[in-house]
Protein backbone atom coordinates (compact mmCIF):
# COMPACT_ATOMS: atom_id res chain seq x y z
CA UNK A 1 0.00 0.00 0.00
CA UNK A 2 2.78 2.45 0.88
CA UNK A 3 4.49 1.83 -2.47
CA UNK A 4 1.25 2.61 -4.33
CA UNK A 5 0.74 5.77 -2.26
CA UNK A 6 4.32 6.91 -2.94
CA UNK A 7 3.91 6.24 -6.66
CA UNK A 8 0.72 8.31 -6.70
CA UNK A 9 2.32 11.23 -4.85
CA UNK A 10 5.33 11.20 -7.16
CA UNK A 11 3.01 11.12 -10.16
CA UNK A 12 1.14 14.16 -8.84
CA UNK A 13 4.47 15.98 -8.39
CA UNK A 14 5.46 15.17 -11.98
CA UNK A 15 2.04 16.27 -13.26
CA UNK A 16 2.27 19.60 -11.38
CA UNK A 17 5.77 20.21 -12.80
CA UNK A 18 4.48 19.38 -16.27
CA UNK A 19 1.58 21.85 -15.99
CA UNK A 20 3.81 24.58 -14.55
CA UNK A 21 6.21 24.02 -17.45
CA UNK A 22 3.32 24.63 -19.86
CA UNK A 23 2.60 27.97 -18.18
CA UNK A 24 -0.24 26.92 -15.89
CA UNK A 25 -0.40 28.48 -12.45
CA UNK A 26 -0.85 25.78 -9.80
CA UNK A 27 -3.37 27.03 -7.22
CA UNK A 28 -3.87 23.93 -5.06
CA UNK A 29 -2.80 20.34 -4.79
CA UNK A 30 -4.95 17.74 -3.06
CA UNK A 31 -7.72 20.25 -2.34
CA UNK A 32 -10.39 18.74 -0.10
CA UNK A 33 -13.98 19.53 0.70
CA UNK A 34 -15.37 16.92 3.04
CA UNK A 35 -14.75 13.57 1.39
CA UNK A 36 -14.19 15.11 -2.04
CA UNK A 37 -10.70 15.80 -3.37
CA UNK A 38 -9.15 17.32 -6.48
CA UNK A 39 -5.55 16.35 -7.22
CA UNK A 40 -4.53 19.60 -8.93
CA UNK A 41 -6.36 22.89 -9.37
CA UNK A 42 -4.62 25.22 -11.80
CA UNK A 43 -5.41 28.05 -14.15
CA UNK A 44 -4.29 29.53 -17.41
CA UNK A 45 -5.49 32.65 -19.19
CA UNK A 46 -8.77 31.04 -20.23
CA UNK A 47 -9.72 28.33 -17.74
CA UNK A 48 -9.77 27.01 -14.22
CA UNK A 49 -8.42 23.48 -14.59
CA UNK A 50 -9.48 20.67 -12.30
CA UNK A 51 -7.12 17.79 -12.97
CA UNK A 52 -7.29 14.19 -11.85
CA UNK A 53 -3.90 12.49 -11.90
CA UNK A 54 -3.60 8.74 -12.39
CA UNK A 55 -0.17 7.17 -12.03
CA UNK A 56 0.77 3.63 -12.99
CA UNK A 57 3.93 1.59 -13.51
CA UNK A 58 4.84 0.74 -17.10
CA UNK A 59 4.00 -2.92 -16.48
CA UNK A 60 0.37 -2.10 -15.68
CA UNK A 61 -1.98 -3.34 -18.40
CA UNK A 62 -4.77 -0.83 -17.72
CA UNK A 63 -4.81 2.68 -19.18
CA UNK A 64 -4.62 5.08 -16.21
CA UNK A 65 -7.18 7.48 -17.71
CA UNK A 66 -9.70 4.63 -17.77
CA UNK A 67 -9.65 4.61 -13.98
CA UNK A 68 -11.52 7.92 -13.93
CA UNK A 69 -14.99 6.40 -13.80
CA UNK A 70 -18.31 8.21 -14.22
CA UNK A 71 -18.68 8.18 -10.42
CA UNK A 72 -15.24 9.75 -9.97
CA UNK A 73 -16.08 12.37 -12.59
CA UNK A 74 -19.26 13.25 -10.72
CA UNK A 75 -17.30 13.65 -7.47
CA UNK A 76 -14.73 15.88 -9.18
CA UNK A 77 -17.45 18.05 -10.71
CA UNK A 78 -19.08 18.49 -7.30
CA UNK A 79 -15.73 19.36 -5.72
CA UNK A 80 -15.07 21.88 -8.49
CA UNK A 81 -18.46 23.49 -7.91
CA UNK A 82 -17.63 23.88 -4.22
CA UNK A 83 -14.20 25.35 -4.96
CA UNK A 84 -15.65 27.83 -7.45
CA UNK A 85 -18.39 28.91 -5.05
CA UNK A 86 -16.07 29.28 -2.02
CA UNK A 87 -13.55 31.30 -3.99
CA UNK A 88 -16.01 33.37 -6.07
CA UNK A 89 -14.40 32.25 -9.33
CA UNK A 90 -15.77 33.83 -12.49
CA UNK A 91 -13.89 31.87 -15.11
CA UNK A 92 -14.79 28.93 -17.33
CA UNK A 93 -13.76 25.52 -15.97
CA UNK A 94 -12.19 22.53 -17.62
CA UNK A 95 -11.77 18.97 -16.40
CA UNK A 96 -8.51 17.28 -17.41
CA UNK A 97 -6.99 13.88 -16.80
CA UNK A 98 -3.24 13.52 -16.51
CA UNK A 99 -1.87 10.01 -16.90
CA UNK A 100 1.61 9.42 -15.54
CA UNK A 101 3.44 6.22 -16.48
CA UNK A 102 6.61 5.36 -14.58
CA UNK A 103 9.26 3.24 -16.22
CA UNK A 104 12.26 2.92 -13.95
CA UNK A 105 13.05 6.46 -12.88
CA UNK A 106 11.49 8.06 -15.99
CA UNK A 107 7.94 9.37 -16.28
CA UNK A 108 5.79 9.69 -19.40
CA UNK A 109 2.91 12.13 -19.12
CA UNK A 110 -0.26 12.20 -21.20
CA UNK A 111 -2.46 15.25 -20.67
CA UNK A 112 -6.07 14.94 -21.80
CA UNK A 113 -7.64 18.39 -21.87
CA UNK A 114 -11.45 18.58 -21.61
CA UNK A 115 -11.51 14.87 -20.77
CA UNK A 116 -15.16 15.09 -19.70
CA UNK A 117 -17.86 17.68 -19.22
CA UNK A 118 -20.32 18.38 -16.42
CA UNK A 119 -23.73 17.03 -17.34
CA UNK A 120 -26.91 19.05 -17.28
CA UNK A 121 -28.72 18.96 -13.96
Amino acid sequence: MAESYDLGRKGEEEAAKYLAGKGYRILCRNWKSGRLEVDIIAENEEFMIFAEVKTRSADCLVDPAGAVTAGKQKSLILAAERYIKRNSIDKDSRFDIISVIRKGCHYRIEHIENAYYPGLK
